[in-house]
């Protein structure tokens, strides 16, 4: 069994994916939001040939927004899949590119937050990149890259998020709340969780 060193788990150090074998690669299912695949690939340092379905997505923005007083902005969303609302912070997926550079990231970032949100980035406020993550990586390349929007005001005109989403509501919270919200498991999606999470690992939260 191959052994690698941890860091090779980030973007910065696996970037030869000729290391990886693709035999065969069959399209399934495609629509404007993901195409699922059959796969037969071969992993770095292994013989055996892998059957695999795989769902490509596009990349995706997630943005925590901040307001001048320390509340974060939570939208409360309907998601159908699992049939539940869910606070959650705001997100979307880039349309424009399946690789977008980081100016295009931080325009989707800033355009996702002021349409699910009705909020802007204030005059002289900071986009902060936080990097990024796999949601389910056991199936699908989707890959939100995590952003931090400080201070943020509202726009005057409300929220005007895409007819194809379901956003009942959207409110600011406390941190102290928001952790609250974490622990009592009221907060659920890998999105805010991982976000939080990132936040908390380069000790952003303390600055709130």
């Amino acid at each position: 069994m191959l052994r690698r060193n941890w860091k090779d788990g980030t973007q910065f150090s696996v970037k030869n994916r000729d290391d990886w074998q693709v035999l065969d690669t069959r399209s399934l299912f495609k629509n404007s939001y993901l195409e699922v695949f059959q796969e037969k690939v071969v992993p770095p340092g292994e013989h055996r040939v892998r059957t695999w379905t795989t769902v490509r997505r596009k990349k995706a923005v997630v943005i925590a927004p901040v307001t001048a007083e320390g509340n974060v902005v939570l939208i409360h969303q309907a998601r159908i899949p699992i049939r539940k609302l869910l606070w959650e912070f705001p997100a979307g997926q880039v349309d424009d590119s399946m690789e977008p550079d980081m100016a295009l990231l931080k325009e989707t970032a800033l355009r996702e937050l002021t349409e699910e949100t009705g909020y802007e980035l204030a005059p002289g406020g900071d986009l902060v990149f936080l990097g990024h993550y796999y949601t389910s990586q056991g199936y699908s390349d989707e890959t939100p890259y995590l952003f931090l929007a400080r201070p943020v005001r509202k726009t005057g005109a409300g929220s005007n998020h895409d007819e194809s989403e379901s956003i009942v509501e959207c409110r600011e919270f406390s941190f102290a709340q928001l952790r609250e919200m974490i622990a009592d498991h009221v907060i659920q999606d890998a999105n805010t969780l991982a976000l939080y999470a990132r936040l908390a690992a380069k000790g952003l939260l303390a600055q709130m």
